[in-house]
């Protein structure tokens, strides 16, 4: 069921309004501008309906809040409002309202805006999770892990919790290539894409295509032992496929791995750390690949062999 969060002042407004959808949708009631951009930070929203007259924060003041954050400025907002003067209509469609509701309400009109708009939301959501999505992994693609790595860096730096790094890729993928063909190279990289995701299953966790066969990982609240653990047991996983290599690289295809552990403060630098798992991964190669190689959150380097 799509969840939609009404924030409004009057018990009595935001309850006719949720008397309107709660057969059709998850409602869910702030009463002040601030209660709703907490709750729109917890949860997932499909839609907010937003009165535009509150005391302390009013609604328009809440939907400037909303549309600087990259995790809601793609949440539709309506507007909730007796006023129905075209300067305020103008500000708020500038501010990146989709649209309005004025009182009394409709329930007829509601509905059906209501309606409209998550339909809409739904189908760009669609269309933005196919353009984000790597057609040959399955996992998320290169434009996608742009996006994704800035937020939750941010999001550990603010809470102080440890954020993980992994960049890997598939030894000598080149001569499998040669040995065996492309198509045959393409069937390896989806197939250790879907082993790794397999180990990857908390909702923290992310995993990209990076380019050819490099791939890159990024999670969250886990420390610098459990996630070298982890990846010990996926580069075993690989390595357990038996996907047959040249005889003269390796019995099996593999992967080299390399990552680092951090809790990001203001003077940490995402890029960075994405150097020095980089490093990481150079360094497994160097010592003979099929490996993993991480830095922990003392700058101190984990070896697996």
């Amino acid at each position: 069921m799509e969840k939609i969060l009404i924030v409004d002042d009057s018990p009595f407004q935001a309850a006719q309004l949720k008397d309107i959808l709660e057969n059709e949708y998850d409602i869910t009631i702030a009463q002040t501008a601030e209660n709703g951009l907490h709750r729109v930070n917890q949860e997932n929203y499909s839609l907010i309906l937003l009165d535009v007259v509150m005391p302390g924060m009013d609604g328009f003041t809440l939907l400037k809040k909303l549309q600087e954050e990259i995790i809601t400025q793609n949440i539709p907002v309506i507007l909730i409002t007796s006023l129905s003067d075209a300067e305020n209509e103008q500000n708020g469609l500038v501010l990146g309202a989709v649209d309005y509701i004025t009182k009394p309400f409709n329930p007829l009109i509601v509905k059906a805006r209501v309606n409209t708009h998550i339909k809409l939301y739904n189908y760009r959501r669609q269309a933005e999770r196919q353009s984000m999505t790597d057609q040959l992994s399955g996992v998320a693609n290169r434009r996608r892990y742009d996006r994704y790595s800035i937020t939750k860096w941010n999001e550990a730096s603010r809470l102080q919790i440890p954020f993980s790094v992994c960049i890997f890729d598939i030894d000598r993928f080149k001569v499998y290539n040669d040995t065996f063909g492309h198509p045959a190279g393409d069937k390896v990289i989806a197939s250790i894409a879907k082993t790794a995701s397999a180990h990857l299953q908390r909702s923290t966790d992310f995993l990209a295509r990076y380019g050819g066969e490099e791939f890159v990982s990024i999670l969250l609240g886990e420390s610098s032992g459990k996630v070298f653990e982890n990846w010990k047991k996926i580069r075993q996983a690989v390595e357990g496929l038996h996907i047959p290599h040249h005889p003269s690289v390796s019995e099996w295809v593999t992967i080299s791995i390399g990552g680092v552990t951090v809790v990001p403060s203001a003077e940490n630098s995402y890029d960075f750390y994405l150097k020095i798992a980089d490093m990481m991964l150079y360094d497994a190669k160097n010592s003979g690949r099929n490996q993993v190689v991480w830095t922990d959150e003392q700058m101190k380097q984990l070896w697996e062999k």
